[in-house]
């Protein structure tokens, strides 16, 4: 009965196992939620300042600003956002292959600001030079993390360090649904459209040049922002359904281990009823 006694000991282990990602898919579930309403809840006011913004660039007023300016020098520095922590399916595998596979047709010197821990280990590991990192980011997407990072990612421009910034994260669409996607943040440039009107349409108050020093700061800081919204979203998501298969799958293995134990337990049965029966009949001759 050694047999029976370890198959019964592995479906115990196998059923604790799966309460314990049945637990953490609930809690993903739970998470999910409030990160994707955050995260669409946030879109428009991204969306609505980038085209205040590119509206304002259009009118044709004499505005200047370093974050305009694209350096002639620098590397071309990839913001990677992960997560800190695995068991969430292919999600960082996908975004850090992104970011990889980007730099690598980049056609330039490059660097990487790593947010998360899965990103900063795994370009630690392949010894590409890491100019900032942030881990500990916790479970939810924080404005304060997002300015750090942001001014973090201005100040390599500003200093001449970076002639591009590039934000590598996972882009929310549905529970079932996330892709890695890559946006240029740094230098900001400026679409034209002809339809637009010039600048002696409108009247600047304050100024269209203290605007942009306001505004295009917080354009930078938003945009990290909601991509940090966007990942954590993504994030829960892709840990909800890597839990959900796995407590399929430690289901599917306690069904096949259980038959397993009952074809065990039938055969001693039956080994022990021959055995029975034998001695009888060898008693009876």
């Amino acid at each position: 009965m050694a047999g029976a006694r370890d198959v019964k000991r592995r479906i115990r282990a196998v059923q604790n196992t799966k309460k314990i990602t049945k637990a953490m898919e609930m809690v993903a579930a739970a998470k999910l939620r409030k990160a994707q309403e955050r995260a669409m809840a946030a879109r428009p006011y991204a969306e609505r300042l980038g085209r205040a913004l590119r509206r304002l660039a259009r009118s044709g007023a004499d505005i200047s600003h370093p974050l305009l300016v694209e350096p002639k020098e620098g590397k071309v520095v990839y913001c990677v956002i992960s997560a800190d922590r695995g068991l969430a399916g292919s999600y960082n595998v996908n975004v850090i292959r992104a970011g990889a596979t980007s730099m690598r047709d980049a056609g330039a010197e490059t660097a990487v600001v790593a947010v998360g821990r899965k990103s900063l280990e795994h370009f630690r590991r392949r010894s590409v030079e890491v100019l900032g990192s942030f881990v500990n980011i916790g479970e939810e997407a924080r404005y304060a993390l997002a300015e750090e990072i942001a001014d973090t990612l201005m100040g390599l421009f500003l200093e001449g360090k970076a002639r591009a910034v590039r934000l590598v994260y996972t882009e929310f669409r549905s529970a079932l649904s996330q892709r890695p996607n890559e946006v240029e943040i740094l230098p900001i440039r400026a679409e034209k459209e002809e339809k637009e009107a010039r600048a002696s349409s409108f009247i600047f108050v304050p100024s269209a040049e203290k605007l942009f020093q306001d505004l295009l700061p917080k354009l930078v800081k938003n945009q990290v922002y909601q991509a940090l919204l966007e990942a954590k979203a993504s994030e829960h998501a892709a840990r909800m359904r890597a839990m959900g298969a796995a407590s399929k799958n430690a289901q599917e293995l306690i069904e096949t281990l259980t038959l397993e134990y009952n074809r065990i337990r039938q055969a001693s049965i039956t080994k022990e009823i021959s055995e029975i029966v034998g001695g009888a009949e060898a008693m009876k001759a």
